[in-house]
């Protein structure tokens, strides 16, 4: 079971590149940051954890672009995993995006997990042209297209919503772009898991996990899909108990959020953490290695 941290980025406390390599010193495996255009003063939709349109954090007005944030990260880092948590595919141009993805994957050595969501704040999707009720074919669309960039010499694609004749697009990605799909744990998101996706990621108020993975496992296997989907877990504090039962479950990699403080106290928690969760520092294992 992996070990990965979020870090809800803004203009303030710590950056991504100083965040990801203490992460990485630290041994942990993945580095995760959200994605968010921009929030509407005035918005119908309510946010899931507060019931409305209160927000819980005001780094959601302050939320620096994923893309620009790991490609920062990547620059420091040599073996942690890049990924979003969760991106907005759907807000963005599907070729730019595409060709954004490919760079940062080539550039970091095939580093790249796209971690993607289907959208919340349904104004904000609003504003960049997203039909009501129609996120989810949206997004099946955008990342169809944008694994036909990756992956065809001569790529093409007609959907509904994207549209391109047969084109040239290089970088490829290093290797094959991981997708998990941050959304609740439902019979609907894990089908189109199942048919879209490489796993799923957890909400923050999720529950009910042994079922949810299990219907999740179930589906996978009558979609005839081979292995066995990523299970990501937004967690809480690191329990040992909990641990071995997130294990015992299936789940491939656990999430630990950061808090929003000095960058100081950041490196700190990350630390500890990384102790409690048992995990071996660079420094630990070049000095293990040499003896």
């Amino acid at each position: 079971m992996r070990h990965g941290i979020v870090l809800f980025t803004s203009d303030r406390g710590i950056t991504p590149a100083h965040a990801a390599k203490a992460a990485e010193e630290t041994g942990f495996d993945s580095f995760n940051v959200p994605e968010h255009t921009h929030i509407p003063v005035k918005r119908e939709a309510a946010h899931p954890r507060t019931g409305d349109a209160t927000l819980p954090d005001d780094r959601y007005l302050r939320t620096l672009d994923p893309w620009v944030a790991l490609a920062t990260a990547a620059a420091v880092t040599t073996r942690i995993r890049l990924s979003t948590a969760v991106a907005l595919p759907v807000e963005h141009d599907p070729i730019t995006l595409a060709k954004t993805i490919a760079s940062l994957d080539h550039l970091s050595g095939g580093r790249v997990t796209l971690g993607v969501g289907f959208g919340w704040n349904v104004d904000e999707l609003t504003d960049h042209g997203v039909p009501s009720g129609r996120r989810r074919t949206m997004l099946r669309e955008y990342l169809a297209a944008m694994r036909a960039l990756w992956t065809d010499e001569e790529a093409a694609y007609e959907g509904e919503f994207v549209k391109f004749g047969p084109c040239w697009a290089w970088p490829k990605p290093a290797g094959e772009v991981p997708v998990v799909v941050g959304a609740a744990g439902t019979e609907k998101t894990f089908g189109w898991i199942s048919r879209s996706a490489d796993g799923w990621l957890t909400t923050p108020m999720e529950d009910e996990l042994p079922k949810k993975i299990a219907l999740l496992h179930r589906m996978w296997r009558d979609a005839g899909r081979d292995g066995a989907p990523e299970v990501v877990v937004l967690a809480g504090k690191p329990q040992p108990e909990t641990l071995a039962d997130y294990e015992e479950l299936g789940v491939t990699e656990l999430l630990f959020g950061l808090p929003d403080r000095s960058p100081e106290d950041v490196v700190g928690y990350l630390a500890r953490l990384a102790g409690k969760l048992g995990l071996h520092s660079e420094a630990t294992s070049a000095t293990g290695s040499s003896t």
